[in-house]
């Protein structure tokens, strides 16, 4: 071989030696840096879930590493061993609200000879413990209505569960169990997420406890998710089976990190078909934090209307097909006492980020705004005319100001004291259960609708009530509810019996 083709052959093993190097440099690089998930934007929602796991004390050293098998696989054991200490069956008790008025009642005063029977039905779900001190996340509507919930740990103690707080519209309730020391799951970075990586679902499906089932995410801020029937519409699709008792079960990556909340499948005959889904952390954590502070959660708007483009689409095909093709967000018009339009944002202007994080479509302005308080300042960046514009914008609540709002003990709302009645009276009043009203303040919701002193309650929402705890317990379930109405049954001695609707949304 002459000199000149030995020095093109070292030449050419050079630059492959030199390429595999900056290949493998460059793989590292992005590797260590969350892949695509380096960014600035990245690493700010990192800090904010940071905040809502800070909420519940938690340490983030008990998470895993990324681990594999020998054959390079993902390795689940160690991330499904530590879950399922972390996840609990959940259990409930609804009494059926059926709303039965005998009309004899209305006529003849007759009391309470033929009470209609309440049925007492029994629920089953999941929870996710996040807290040492046994701090629970759940769906709503695992919960919803009930007047006894209990866990059941994975080493089978149980425990009665107070509802702390919940929230219908990103159907998410946080549970209060009493102790020490509980196995937790501590939160991860579900704004890090790749469609394509794997997760792990561990519920109670079925009744079936302690259950882990793996797949990918398949999507991330889907929308329209069962009708869109909720108010929160960005959630992290997966194909894990997930079924009836998942609901309130816990979402996790490779980690072991708690990424989120099951909540809902995609099925046609109720059971998994194929895709289920779940509110991600970023949003379950910030709403079961506000929960354990406010005690309800503090939302902030921007006060902007946008089009609705499937209503368009029936009307204008061709209007709706130019606007699903925006990148963005487009502003159609304001709210009264907007803070997007008190910024300077203008009709028209295109939203496209939120603190540099990408606005692409409306479920990720939802879940970008679903972190921040009424009183927070963001940086929103404009799409105008094709030329960028940065505004500081103070986000406000849906009354157009920036208080922080705190939810009240609805039993002190009633403003009224309490006491049993005795078998003897209930006897010669032709009852069969009551309580009598000991006092009642002028400020009170039972006052203002004409309850006062010496009026006995035999029902309230159809539910027979004999002591002042029975009477707590209904208006609980009722507070979390979407009407929040009470639906009062009583009498005072030698009158009619009455039915008095008390709207507890009534100050």
């Amino acid at each position: 071989m002459d000199t000149r083709k030995t020095k093109n052959l070292l030449l050419i093993v050079l630059v492959a030696v030199l390429s595999s190097a900056i290949t493998l440099l460059g793989y590292d690089v992005i590797s260590k840096n969350g892949k695509a998930d380096g960014s600035a934007a990245s690493q700010a929602t990192s800090k904010e879930i940071g905040s809502y796991a800070n909420s519940f004390d938690q340490n983030k050293n008990l998470v895993l590493t990324n681990l594999t098998t020998a054959e390079g696989y993902p390795d689940f054991t160690e991330a499904a061993s530590r879950s399922v200490d972390g996840v609990v069956h959940v259990k409930t008790k609804t009494i059926s609200q059926q709303q039965y008025i005998n009309p004899f009642d209305f006529f003849f005063g007759f009391g309470d000879r033929t009470p209609a029977q309440p049925r007492e039905q029994v629920g089953f779900g999941s929870g996710v413990i996040i807290s040492k001190d046994g701090y629970i996340i759940t769906n709503n509507h695992v919960v919803e209505n009930a007047t006894e919930v209990s866990v059941s740990l994975n080493d089978n103690r149980e425990f009665t569960a107070k509802v702390v707080g919940s929230d219908k519209m990103s159907d998410i309730a946080l549970l209060k169990i009493e102790g020490n020391d509980f196995p937790y799951l501590t939160f991860g970075n579900s704004d890090a997420l790749r469609v394509g990586e794997w997760v792990l679902a561990v519920g109670n499906p079925f009744n079936l406890t302690s259950t882990v089932t793996a797949g990918i995410v398949s999507a991330k801020n889907r929308g329209n998710v069962m009708g869109g029937g909720l108010g929160i519409q960005s959630f992290i699709q997966i194909d894990a089976a997930v079924n009836p008792g998942n609901s309130g079960g816990a979402l996790v990556n490779t980690r072991g990190e708690l990424v989120g909340i099951n909540t809902a499948i995609y099925s046609q005959t109720g059971n998994f078909a194929g895709y289920a889904f779940a509110v991600p952390i970023s949003i379950a954590g910030k709403v079961a934090a506000d929960l354990k502070e406010f005690g309800t959660v503090q939302r902030a708007v921007l006060g902007i209307h946008v089009p609705n483009i499937e209503n368009i689409r029936r009307e204008d095909p061709d209007r709706a097909r130019e606007l699903s093709q925006i990148k963005g967000v487009l502003v159609e018009d304001f709210s009264d006492r907007s803070a997007a339009k008190a910024a300077g944002v203008q009709k028209g202007d295109i939203l496209i980020a939120i603190n540099n994080a990408p606005i692409r479509n409306f479920a990720e302005l939802q879940s970008q705004l679903n972190r921040f308080r009424p009183g927070d300042k963001i940086n929103l960046t404009v799409d105008r005319n094709g030329n960028n514009r940065s505004f500081n914008v103070e986000l406000k609540n849906d009354e157009g100001n920036t208080e922080i709002t705190r939810s009240t003990d609805a039993m002190s709302k009633l403003g009224a004291t309490f006491k049993p009645v005795s078998d003897d009276t209930k006897s010669k009043l032709g009852i069969s259960s009551g309580v009598e009203v000991e006092s009642a303040n002028n400020n009170g919701l039972f006052r203002k609708n004409g309850i006062n002193k010496g009026f006995i309650i035999m029902r309230i929402n159809n539910t027979p009530v004999n002591s002042e705890d029975d009477i707590a317990k209904i208006v609980a379930s009722t507070n979390n509810r979407q009407d929040k109405v009470l639906l009062v049954a009583g009498f005072y001695p030698n009158g009619r019996t009455q039915y008095i609707a008390i709207d507890l949304t009534n100050d």
